[in-house]
């Protein structure tokens, strides 16, 4: 009908163009796949597509690392109980103690998150109960990692004396982060023993804490050559800025 109306039609050009390409025949593109049909052993029918068609294989999130529902509901029940003591102590005996392994340590990698340090501690006073606890620095780090940084720095050396006492060196970002605590704290004398103390660790040195602590003991000079003295000697291709006298208070 469509063909019959078009050659009745009043504009022969154009009539006659679009029966020109209405009557070439199609030709295979070499780049169009096909879909392929057929059966299969069974005599069924079976369609296979031999080209992506671009939409996704499988879950777009499996590989990502989600927290879990009852991990979840364990950190929203502890702020929810945050100013009654009591309750949060039942609240950690009734549910926190529930958890799998996984679980309890992912509630605490997200409340070091949240820098909820409080809820935190208590979650990891927690896992060192647990029958399958093993002394991990990686879980000691983070912990003081956190605590040092909301300026909570006798908590800090709590768990620090208990994490020496399980013959556990930390790393050096978490000597440097426990040093730029206690200088930001006012306690240049308890940066100066966490300085000690990295020296007898068996890892190799860094800059990063030698630098952190010279910095942040440019009022006390004395305290500052000594660190200086064991910077060159450990780092001698390195530098030290040194400023003028008058920062020193010396004239």
């Amino acid at each position: 009908m469509a063909i019959r109306a078009l050659c009745r039609s009043r504009i022969p050009v154009f009539s006659s163009a679009v029966l020109q390409f209405l009557s070439k025949p199609v030709k295979d593109s070499p780049n169009l796949v096909k879909p392929q049909c057929g059966a299969d052993t069974n005599g069924r029918f079976k369609f296979t597509r031999s080209y992506h068609d671009g939409r996704p294989r499988g879950p777009l999130w499996r590989g990502k690392k989600l927290i879990g529902k009852e991990a979840l509901f364990v950190i929203l029940g502890m702020k929810r109980f945050k100013d009654d003591e009591e309750k949060l102590n039942k609240f950690v005996k009734t549910h926190v103690l529930r958890l799998l392994k996984m679980d309890m340590i992912a509630v605490l990698n997200e409340l070091e998150r949240q820098e909820e340090v409080s809820f935190a501690l208590k979650i990891f006073r927690v896992i060192q109960k647990q029958d399958w606890y093993k002394a991990d620095v990686f879980l000691y780090k983070d912990l003081i990692i956190t605590l040092a940084k909301s300026k909570r720095m006798d908590d800090a050396m709590q768990v620090w004396e208990s994490m020496r006492k399980e013959d556990l060196f930390p790393d050096s970002q978490t000597y440097a982060e426990v040093i730029r605590g206690f200088l930001r704290y006012g306690s240049p004398a308890d940066a100066m023993n966490i300085y000690e103390d990295m020296k007898k660790s068996p890892d190799p040195p860094e800059e990063m804490p030698f630098r952190i602590l010279l910095k942040g003991l440019l009022p006390h000079p004395l305290l500052r050559n000594r660190v200086k003295q064991d910077f060159e000697e450990m780092f001698p291709d390195r530098h030290i800025y040194d400023p003028p006298e008058e920062i020193f208070g010396m004239r």
